[in-house]
């Protein structure tokens, strides 16, 4: 089982990347207007937030990232 570490920093990037993603989609589902600038910084925030919880999320589950860049892409390729 995971430390309680490793567990708040799953915890604490998931919310941040749930808040990114939120925002995104009120771009992108419900019609907000954002100027390209604003957008272009809006879809990194989601994309940095998006990969600090993959690697949060690997360390929680004990799978390392070396692990997964080996894959070739596992039985369902």
């Amino acid at each position: 089982m995971a430390d309680e570490e490793t567990k708040q920093a799953y915890r604490e990037a998931y919310e941040a990347w749930q808040k990114q993603l939120a925002d995104l989609h009120s771009v992108f589902l419900d019609g907000a207007r954002l100027d390209p600038v604003r957008l272009k910084g809006l879809l990194n925030r989601e994309s940095r937030a998006k990969r600090r919880y993959d690697r949060a999320r690997l360390r929680l589950l004990g799978i390392e990232e070396q692990d997964v860049a080996e894959d070739d892409g596992g039985e369902d390729a």
